[in-house]
C-alpha cells in the first residue's frame, strides 16, 4: 500500500530524549494539530523530493482537512535531507527550521514545495528560498540571523541522525504509532484507511463484561 512497515521506537526515543520533561515540545513549531490527538504522524521528508512535493501538494491537504484539523490526527514534520542526490534540500530545510522559530513553518513548507521547480536546479539556491520564506511571511532580517547563527543547520542534521538512526532512507517515510510507512501514496485513500483503522482501534475500546449473576438464595431449612 505505501511501502514496508517496521518499527521505529529510536526515532521516539531520541525525540523524547532530547529535551527534559518540564521543556516546551521542540517539535511543536513543526507540528500541526491538537497535542493530544489519539493519533501521531511523524512525516520524515526531503524539501528537495519529488515524490514529497506530490504528497504535500495533493495528498497532504485532504488530509489535514479530514483528520488534523478535526482533531483527530497531530501532524509533525522531521527533516531527512537526501543530501548525495538533492543538493539543495539542506539549505531548504535550513530557511524551513528558521521560520519555524517565527511560527511560520507551515506556510514555508507549503510555497517551498509548491515552488520547487524555482529553486531546486539552482548552484546558489539561497537568496531564492529567503525570498520565498518572506513571501510566507517571514520577517527577512530574523530570517538571516538564524541562518548565520548555524543552528537550523544543526537542528537539521539532528532530525537527519534521528531517522536515519530508526532505519529511515527514503522519503518521505511516515512513523504512524508504531510503524514505519516507507512510500507516498498518490491519492489520499490508503492513508484514509490507515489512519481510519488506528483511530477507530484507539476509540472503541471492547464493552465491559456484564456483571455476574447474583448466587442463587439458600434453601429453605
Amino acid at each position: 500500500m505505501l511501502g514496508r512497515v517496521k518499527t521505529l521506537l529510536p526515532l521516539l526515543v531520541a525525540i523524547v530524549l532530547q529535551a527534559p520533561s518540564t521543556a516546551p515540545d521542540p517539535l511543536a513549531a513543526r507540528s500541526k494539530g491538537r497535542a493530544d490527538a489519539l493519533v501521531t504522524v511523524y512525516e520524515m521528508a526531503d524539501f528537495q523530493c519529488p515524490a514529497c512535493r506530490m504528497f504535500a501538494v495533493t495528498v497532504l491537504p485532504a488530509l489535514d482537512s479530514e483528520y488534523v484539523r478535526t482533531g483527530k490526527v497531530r501532524w509533525v514534520f522531521i527533516n531527512l535531507p537526501l543530501t548525495s542526490i538533492h543538493p539543495n534540500a539542506v539549505a531548504a530545510a535550513e530557511v524551513a527550521m528558521c521560520a519555524a522559530r517565527q511560527r511560520r513553518f507551515w506556510p514555508t513548507h507549503d510555497l517551498l514545495y509548491r515552488q520547487q521547480d524555482q529553486w531546486a536546479a539552482l548552484a546558489q539556491p539561497r537568496d531564492t528560498l529567503v525570498a520565498l520564506a518572506v513571501r510566507a511571511g517571514v520577517n527577512r532580517a530574523k530570517l538571516l540571523a538564524c541562518l548565520k547563527s548555524g543552528d537550523a543547520r544543526q537542528e537539521v542534521e539532528l532530525d537527519a541522525q534521528r531517522a536515519a538512526r530508526s532505519g529511515a532512507r527514503a522519503t518521505p517515510s511516515f512513523y504512524i504509532e508504531g510503524g514505519l510507512l516507507e512510500g507516498a501514496p498518490y491519492t489520499p485513500d490508503p492513508m484514509r484507511r490507515l489512519l481510519d483503522s488506528i483511530y477507530a482501534a484507539r476509540t472503541h475500546a471492547p464493552p465491559p463484561a456484564p456483571p455476574a449473576p447474583p448466587a442463587p438464595p439458600a434453601p429453605p431449612r
